[in-house]
């Protein structure tokens, strides 16, 4: 039988990639379930920057999810997930328990069914067909008992929660994760026949409510002769708002009706990128990669009103949903500029939503999540996002509010990495002189706010502060703010005091001006290089200057020794055992030399090439990165996905452009995978991108034109792309070097800043 079903499921995608007409079926939410080093993800079913987002939890402890032979619940929201500490049920058959381990049960990928919208398992331990979907602010499960057995549904939470049943056929309750409370309401398709709760593993039995923390309940049905479906709405409101909520999006639909509407929703966003003419593994990547970039920012609006975990109070949303939930350090490089294209009305309502966190709280957020700020990372990447969609002609939003808020974090707030509120002494030295202080290695710090492990990271946040700061710079200069557009260019160029001629690296500046000596640009700062760099040595920190890349240029000695530079990158050897390396930069995966494929300050490096006159250069490395790092099974991920920045980079590069500098309103020519891609623009219009004879050895670029005319450039512009039309290549196994290399070209893109 199982022969018979794959043989369908191969027909199936056959038919499909025949007809080009259903593109979901390319989604695998297994792939990147393995991780490299760090994170893995986990397959979530949801709708396109939903509220509600559903997993299964398993063995924990163990990073690499697809990894894990049991499930020990499924989450009933992915927003609230913290390590044990979420809401979760699971069914059971036979004595009911309450330890977690006794209830997980083995389960098969090779007999599972998954799908953004849907996610079907069998559970052999207890003879149990899993199924569940999802609507924006509920979810459905339904129950298959194959034994007859008692069955049993075993609510739980490891943080603090409220559990109370209301009558044979409903419950409701809470949990709580840093001072906000994620409500739901469940409904259930046949009345239980016992129910009781637990505290640890305590059962007992009849009652109907209980609280704090290790505690759950438990309900069960006497040998049912037909599934057993439970509906839960959540909310972050209220238990009544809960309720509206699963009434509103599920009542009078069956399963497979929800199943089918959700189906639907991605079929259509999905097709707003169609592509054809490439390998069957290259579609599974793409569209899974897609699918991946929908999830964050999440709308958690609820039909008019909000929770607002910035000033912990509900809102009137006036018709304007509201999102939260962004890795910013990561998304803003190619997540939002990705979302912008195919979404730009959503897009200016996150950047809406960002400015009425700021009012709300008094600090533009940095990692925006449900519960308030996560202040995670460096820089203020806000200016980045808000700047990018405000150049690109989004102006639906409140700007100067949005302005008022970038100028206070850069003037008032700490740069400290993993930090967030007023400023401390290194801020104060930045701003008087123009680099963050270092310290020389086994040095103790002197400043108290500074995180044990994180470090300074002094020379990163200098580099990150110095884009934000250009961004900022160009939002003052729209908006007619004269002085301030010169103070902050003038910051903007702060990245030039952290390199050093003498070594030709971005180097630790103590407060006295000198250089850290000695310093090792692969291996000093201690783990990661966190005392200077975020996550990665000196050799690919020294080209994160996206705004000022001529600058960067001619400050390493011309385009020449720009271009040796960036092939050194790529063949750096480990100065020290590979393994050991690892250990000590476990966040730089997927290493090409020093370049790590899977880690977000490399993104835009690849491209660099362009900008030195050597696009040919670009277009080798972009598909020798793609095709080593990125595949179509569970260890297919080269790097953490946070927030769909990894995957967004790869949807990017693989339709053939990339945004180096989210705010100059230009994406960099790379080497596009396929013979066609078809992107609906926001704005109804199609901007197309046609690879003549493109294939494996096919990756240069011999001519191309735009709209039929002569196309001699390796950047194209924004207001070019969403006027649509045809950017046309024409592909070959050999460098075309003259192609957009002419320095007239290179002038231009030189000119545009």
């Amino acid at each position: 039988m199982r022969k018979i079903r794959n043989l369908l499921l191969i027909i199936s995608v056959f038919v499909t990639a025949c007809n080009n007409a259903d593109v979901t079926s390319y989604v695998d939410p297994n792939i990147g379930g393995v991780a490299p080093l760090l994170t893995t993800k986990n397959p979530t079913v949801h709708r396109p920057h939903s509220m509600i987002r559903v997993f299964t939890v398993t063995r924990p402890g163990l990073g690499d999810r697809y990894l894990s032979d049991k499930i020990y619940g499924l989450a009933v929201n992915m927003p609230a997930y913290r390590n044990g500490h979420v809401t979760e049920l699971m069914p059971t058959a036979g004595t009911v328990s309450a330890n977690h381990a006794a209830n997980a049960s083995s389960y098969d990928h090779d007999m599972e069914e998954l799908h953004p919208w849907r996610h079907k398992v069998l559970l052999e331990d207890h003879d149990i067909i899993a199924d569940w979907t999802t609507t924006e602010r509920a979810v459905i499960y339904r129950f298959d008992y194959q034994e007859n057995k008692a069955a049993n549904i075993v609510f739980r939470s490891g943080g603090q929660a409220s559990f109370v049943i209301n009558d044979k056929n409903s419950l409701q309750g809470w949990e709580e994760s840093r001072g906000t409370k994620q409500y739901f309401y469940a409904e259930l398709s046949r009345p239980f026949d016992v129910n009781g709760t637990f505290a640890g593993e305590d059962l007992a039995s009849g009652d109907n409510e209980i609280s704090g923390r290790r505690t759950g309940i438990y309900l069960t049905f006497n040998a049912p002769a037909e599934p057993v479906e439970i509906r839960i709405g959540i909310s972050y409101i209220d238990e009544k708002q809960a309720k509206d909520n699963l009434t509103r999006e599920m009542s009078g639909k069956s399963f497979e009706q929800v199943s089918e509407e959700s189906y639907r929703i991605w079929k259509e966003v999905l097709g707003k990128i169609f592509v054809k003419g490439g390998t069957e593994r290259q579609m599974r990547i793409f569209y899974t990669s897609f699918y991946r970039g929908l999830e964050r920012m999440v709308n958690i609006s609820e039909y008019g009103r909000y929770f607002s975990g910035y000033d912990k109070k509900v809102h009137e949303d006036n018709g304007r949903p509201f999102y939260v939930d962004d890795w910013l350090w990561d998304t803003f490089r190619s997540h939002h500029p990705l979302l912008y294209l195919i979404e730009p009305d959503r897009q200016v309502d996150m950047v809406q939503s960002y400015v009425d966190m700021y009012d709300q709280s008094g600090w533009m957020p940095t990692f925006p999540q449900f519960y308030g700020d996560f202040p995670a990372m460096i820089g203020f990447h806000a200016a980045a996002l808000i700047w990018d969609t405000y150049q690109k002609g989004s102006t639906d939003f409140d700007v100067e509010k949005g302005y008022e808020g970038l100028k206070k974090n850069a003037m008032s707030g700490t740069m400290l990495p993993w930090r967030s509120g007023p400023m401390c002494g290194l801020d104060s030295f930045y701003i008087q002189n123009g680099w963050y202080p270092a310290l020389p290695e086994g040095a103790e710090e002197t400043e108290p706010m500074v995180d044990g492990f994180e470090k300074r990271q002094a020379v990163a946040v200098t580099l990150e502060h110095s884009y934000d700061d250009w961004c900022l710079a160009q939002l003052a200069k729209a908006l007619g703010k004269n002085d301030d557009y010169k103070y902050f260019m003038k910051r903007s160029q702060n990245f030039r005091n952290v390199y050093n001629p003498a070594t030709g690296f971005m180097s630790p500046k103590m407060a006295d001006g000198n250089w850290v000596e000695p310093f090792n640009p692969q291996t000093s700062g201690g783990v990661g290089s966190r005392m200077y760099f975020a996550e990665n040595n000196a050799y690919i920190w020294n080209f994160n200057v996206m705004h000022d890349i001529p600058g960067l240029i001619e400050m390493m000695g011309g385009a020449e020794s720009f271009t040796r530079r960036l092939d050194d990158l790529f063949n750096e050897p480990t100065r020290m055992a590979k393994w050991q390396f690892m250990g000590q930069f476990p966040d730089a995966s997927g290493l090409n030399g020093m370049f790590p494929a899977g880690n977000e300050p490399s993104f835009h490096v690849p491209y660099l090439y362009n900008y030195a006159g050597k696009p040919w250069k670009t277009q080798r490395r972009i598909r020798e990165v793609m095709e080593m790092w990125f595949d179509d099974d569970p260890l297919g991920l080269s790097g953490d996905e946070d927030g769909g920045a990894l995957c967004s980079w790869y949807v990017f590069s693989a339709m053939g452009f990339y945004p180096v500098t989210p705010g100059n309103g230009l994406y960099a020519i790379g080497s596009p995978f396929f013979k066609k891609v078809k992107i609906k623009l926001g704005n109804g219009k199609t901007f197309m991108v046609k690879a003549r004879n493109v294939s494996k050895q096919n990756k240069y670029i011999q001519s191309a034109t735009l709209n039929d005319e002569t196309f001699n450039r390796a950047w194209i512009k924004h207001s070019e792309i969403v006027q649509g039309g045809t950017l046309e290549f024409v592909m070959g196994d050999r460098p075309a070097k003259e192609w957009a290399s002419a320095p007239s070209v290179l002038n231009q893109l030189t000119d545009i800043k």
